[in-house]
């Protein structure tokens, strides 16, 4: 991972007001929701940027949630949208979290910026923190956005270039069933004019 992510991402948060609603998520907000069934628990949300839609939608129907990002400018914007959530400024690679500590946990836009080397350890460390039964919501980069089946490199977004990293599925798959996490779904969305794998699991 380039080391001036959390520069650019700083910056990104001067014109993240201009294109909160540019990304429509809300059918996927109300089938992971609804398949969790449960009215309140603990959310963790890795790379959670400026608290929402999804920190916030929680948040709303009665969850705490716990949210990581390393954009200390992203984090100032949660302050004000989700004022309620738990912030921790650090890598998602870093933190630390008590076992079975959460019912669910979503990384969104954020996983691919992790080189996929780490991560397994990441995916180990999700089926730790999870409760049993406790489900993840994550997106992943593929062929529909870089171009390759696997990639380690740059690419531009919004006039930056942002690092992005990804298995083949077949190998991402093999990730998550070494950690103990059965895939529920994996569905290519288009969202935004981009093509993303939305992924869903539950932890054993």
């Amino acid at each position: 991972m380039n080391d001036n992510l959390p520069e650019i991402y700083n910056r990104f948060a001067v014109t993240y007001e201009n294109n909160r609603d540019s990304f429509d998520m809300s059918e996927i907000f109300e089938e992971f929701y609804g398949n969790l069934n449960l009215p309140e628990g603990n959310l963790l949300d890795l790379g959670c940027g400026a608290g929402e839609p999804f920190a916030r939608w929680f948040l709303d129907r009665g969850w705490n949630v716990t949210g990581v990002d390393f954009s200390s400018q992203m984090l100032e914007l949660a302050r004000r949208y989700a004022p309620e959530m738990k912030a921790i400024c650090a890598d998602m690679r870093d933190v630390e979290f008590d076992k079975s500590t959460f019912d669910a946990i979503i990384s969104i836009y954020s996983l691919f910026h992790v080189p996929r080397e780490a991560h397994l350890h990441l995916f180990q460390n999700w089926s730790q923190w999870l409760r049993p039964g406790g489900k993840v919501l994550f997106t992943y980069a593929t062929q529909e956005y870089t171009g390759q089946e696997e990639f380690d490199g740059n690419k531009e977004f919004l006039g930056e270039q942002l690092f992005y990293s990804h298995d083949r599925e077949p190998a991402l798959m093999e990730k998550l069933q070494q950690s103990g996490l059965t895939v529920q779904s994996a569905i290519k969305r288009e969202i935004g004019g981009e093509i993303f794998l939305w992924v869903t699991a539950i932890n054993s």
